[in-house]
């Protein structure tokens, strides 16, 4: 049998910067969107060390008008010397060189944001051109690189300074032959610098956009750090208790902090954790330390007191984190993540100490505050017998077979393939649209689900009564995936989840109720990308035998002006999905070759918390606020 060749000529060594180049992802993860905005994270993370330090209070990001990126600090500024390993000289060092930095126990840092200390030479591989310039003992540096990381301009002295005068600039520009796109978004990154300043309390962090005229800039610097970030994200809701509860100790060169306030909120705990500024989405160590320590010192505090009677009775974590905003900050001097976006914190040590210094503050505290322990308390008990009585409701929208469930009452029209990854099912406002959706659909893929009315707002409903909604009931059931502990996304019935709604006031009402449910019963749905809204077309146009369907004014006036001259197109508004027939649903809305779908996606869960809070919640000032505010920008009001 003939063999290809295959020798140590075979075997390619990338050196240097070009292995960036080849395989961007494994350094940054992604080069769409968020992998271009992580190029900014990495150079703003060096500046962050240097204020971790204790050498820094104020970081400028700015977005230049050729959607370059500056980010400068008062920092120290990069070592200026010759390095003795690669006879060159530092700052050349740190961006030509993987693994070069202050993070690797040199004594550079105790405390560092980066993992790898790779964050400036991979910035300097994915990009067009770099400038560095330094201040440092009175004279300024600079340094330029381009092309992927190659020196354009060993560090020259280029001016003078004043000695107090010092820190560290870096200008780059992304590489358009590596990035999906070059476009920075100022609200993405204006939500970071926001996060960041929570994080390190009294740390300035200014952004500016030169690319609009006027700039556009925001600052951010708080004193009270994450109290304050409690506090911002409380601030459409209800707090039960009036002060922040915040703990912190150290040991063995870590760091820990917390603060946390309870409020009226019923469904949902807003839990954040970090390290060293990451955002560990997916818990680890430091945040199980916490959360077992919450459930038993409540439960030790509730057995003590009388408030829980059986001795054998005793609250869930569920319990006790209901209505709980919590942000959990650890600054390790060797953190150990799990997996490649540092999603979670493995070292097995934190959970012990996070335990410990959680403990001690928060018994200390509700021994201190005996009225503020027994309204946490007693939220925790409200919330178990919910949790009773909820667990028997969850028993009515369990799926056991096909055979239990045929049209759950008439409600669901169900498709007949079983295959989940090609289904797809539509929830649609009312029985007429729901007719008409059923005799329009593909059989085969497509299944119905008519929605009478309007839904209940869970984000004013306990878990238990939410579950005593049929309309509700129905949803978890045909999804079948379940809710709260029992959910499991693998068991999810449709690929596509499509809300189905008229454009107008009350079908934004319904898509909003629809969306809160899903946000707080069902978030993994969400951000799996398995929610659509249906874009039903606003306008049918017909020209001679061409029939076009146009979403808004903007698409109507552009295809009109595409028309020829001295023609007279015939314009419709469309009616509602529920006076559509099936032919002109099915052609509109439902047709995969033709439609449109929008995706709903998560993409910043504070925020989305904190919309969902202030939309649907029980502060009437927030709601009010915000429709003042965004009335401008309704389109095609129903009255």
């Amino acid at each position: 049998m003939a063999q290809d060749k295959y020798d140590a000529s075979d075997i390619q060594v990338l050196e240097g910067l070009e292995a960036v180049r080849k395989r961007p992802g494994m350094y940054i993860g992604t080069t769409d969107v968020k992998g271009l905005h992580h190029l900014v994270w990495e150079i703003v993370d060096n500046s962050i060390d240097e204020a971790l330090a204790g050498f820094c209070n104020h970081i400028e990001i700015t977005i230049n008008k050729d959607n370059s990126v500056t980010v400068q600090d008062n920092g120290r500024g990069i070592p200026v010397g010759i390095h003795a390993k690669t006879g060159i000289s530092t700052v050349e060092t740190v961006y030509t060189v993987l693994h070069a930095g202050g993070k690797f126990g040199g004594g550079g840092y105790k405390v560092s944001g980066g993992l790898h200390g790779v964050g400036a030479s991979v910035v300097n591989a994915l990009s067009s051109w770099v400038d560095v310039q330094v201040k440092r003992d009175g004279k300024i540096y600079e340094c330029k690189f381009e092309n992927g990381g190659k020196t354009k301009q060993a560090l020259t002295e280029v001016g003078t300074c004043d000695a107090e005068d010092t820190g560290t600039k870096v200008t780059f520009k992304p590489d358009a032959s590596i990035f999906d796109s070059e476009i920075y978004d100022y609200e993405t990154l204006r939500v970071r610098s926001r996060e960041l300043a929570f994080l390190n309390k009294e740390l300035r962090i200014t952004l500016t956009d030169e690319r609009v005229e006027p700039a556009k800039q925001d600052t951010f610097m708080y004193e009270g750090g994450i109290i304050e970030y409690v506090k911002y994200l409380n601030k459409n809701k209800t707090p039960i208790h009036e002060n922040v509860i915040h703990l912190e100790g150290e040991e063995d060169g870590v760091m820990f902090e917390v603060a946390m306030q309870y409020n009226s909120g019923y469904n949902t705990d807003s839990i954040y954790s970090f390290v060293n500024n990451i955002n560990t989405h997916d818990g680890g160590t430091h945040e199980e330390g916490v959360r077992r320590a919450l459930t038993r010192i409540i439960n030790n505090y509730a057995k003590k007191n009388g408030f829980l009677k059986d001795k054998d009775e005793s609250l869930t974590g569920d319990d006790v984190k209901e209505g709980l905003t919590m942000i959990i900050s650890c600054k390790h001097p060797n953190p150990q993540f799990e997996g490649q976006t540092k999603g979670r914190l493995g070292n097995s040590e934190v959970r012990k100490l996070a335990d410990s210094v959680f403990s001690e503050g928060f018994e200390r505290f509700l021994l201190e505050n005996p009225e503020e322990a027994k309204i946490i308390v007693d939220k925790a008990m409200t919330a178990s017998r919910a949790r009773v009585a909820a667990k028997k409701a969850r028993e009515l929208t369990r799926r056991k077979s096909d055979l239990d469930v045929v049209n759950f009452g008439g409600k669901l029209v169900d498709c007949k393939e079983k295959d989940p990854s090609v289904c797809e099912i539509f929830l649609v406002e009312g029985d007429s649209a729901g007719g008409s959706a059923i005799k329009g659909r593909n059989s085969m893929t497509q299944a119905i689900l008519p929605l009478k009315g309007k839904i209940l707002n869970v984000e004013k409903a306990r878990l238990d009564k939410a579950l005593s909604n049929e309309e509700i009931r129905t949803i978890i059931t045909a999804f079948g995936t379940g809710i709260g502990n029992e959910f499991d996304l693998s068991k999810l019935r449709y690929d596509k989840i499509i809300i189905m709604t008229d454009a107008d006031v009350d079908g934004s009402h319904i898509r909003v109720l629809l969306l809160t449910l899903f946000y707080r019963f069902f978030r993994p749905i969400v951000e799996a990308g398995h929610v659509y809204a249906a874009q039903p077309p606003l306008f049918r146009i017909t020209h001679g035998k061409t029939r076009k369907y146009v979403l808004n004014e903007e698409e109507r006036d552009t295809y009109l002006a595409s028309l020829p001259e001295n023609t007279r197109p015939e314009i419709a508004r469309m009616k509602g999905l529920g006076e559509m027939d099936a032919e002109e649903l099915e052609e509109t809305t439902m047709d995969i070759n033709q439609r449109i779908l929008r995706k709903i996606t998560v993409d910043d869960l504070t925020e989305a918390d904190a919309a969902f809070s202030k939309i649907m919640g029980e502060e009437v000032e927030p709601r009010r606020q915000f429709i003042e505010e965004n009335a401008v920008y309704v389109e095609n009001l129903d009255i």
